[in-house]
């Protein structure tokens, strides 16, 4: 099995969403487009990526939304060393089609006190729901180290969500360690390299907004 040095995790830039979330009731989400804001944070990303990387291989996948796509765009990366791949299954969390504001806002705040993980949006999907097709986008993973020549880098361009639950089945973290988590920053990466002892280490914590409130002793 080739498993890969490095599996470098991204958020996509800022987005016209994040500025201002009227643009739900006008546009898909889907379609949104990152900010000139959100295109510079991509580029800087794109550099620290080219450093990391150097000349080796990536294997690329993105989530089919347009701001993930400019992302991976703006970070210039060698075409003649990336294989690029869309993958559905690391798309944001659904919340429903046309969204209207303040049905949205209300539901966040339903969310916030029922919790991000079991909460479902009513038209859309709970945590819950994206960390079951995130898990199974990681298991497609696995078999594809089973190629000998598979390249020594993986980079992953999706959502903040995406990416914490991404970590949370890869390291086995609780519901509960999941919760006290806060999300990355626009154009954020975490990295999971892989070690001398053959286990993968997050090169940097995500941060908490708060402590972990475990139900039991799994916590």
């Amino acid at each position: 099995m080739a498993r890969p040095r490095r599996i470098v995790l991204v958020r996509h830039g800022e987005s016209t969403g994040n500025v201002d979330d009227t643009v739900y009731e006008r546009e898909p989400d889907h379609a949104l487009a990152l900010t000139d804001r959100g295109r510079t944070q991509a580029g800087e990303t794109g550099k620290r990526l080219r450093e990391v990387f150097g000349h080796e291989r990536i294997s690329v996948y993105v989530s089919p939304y347009r701001r993930t796509h400019e992302t991976l765009r703006a970070f210039h990366l060698d075409p003649e060393l990336i294989r690029i791949r869309e993958e559905p299954r690391l798309r944001e969390q659904d919340w429903g089609n046309w969204q209207d504001r303040d049905d949205v806002r209300l539901q966040k705040a339903y969310r916030d006190a029922y919790g991000h993980f079991f909460y479902r949006f009513a038209q859309g999907e709970s945590g819950a729901d994206v960390y079951d097709r995130v898990g199974n986008f990681l298991e497609s993973l696995f078999r594809s180290f089973e190629d000998p020549d598979h390249p020594p880098n993986v980079l992953l361009v999706t959502h903040g969500l995406a990416m914490r639950l991404f970590c949370m089945r890869w390291f086995h973290w609780t519901v509960a360690e999941f919760e006290s988590l806060s999300n990355p920053g626009n154009a954020e990466m975490r990295m999971l390299v892989l070690g001398a002892d053959g286990k993968y280490a997050l090169d940097r914590p995500f941060e908490r907004w708060r402590d972990p409130e475990p139900y039991g002793i799994t916590g």
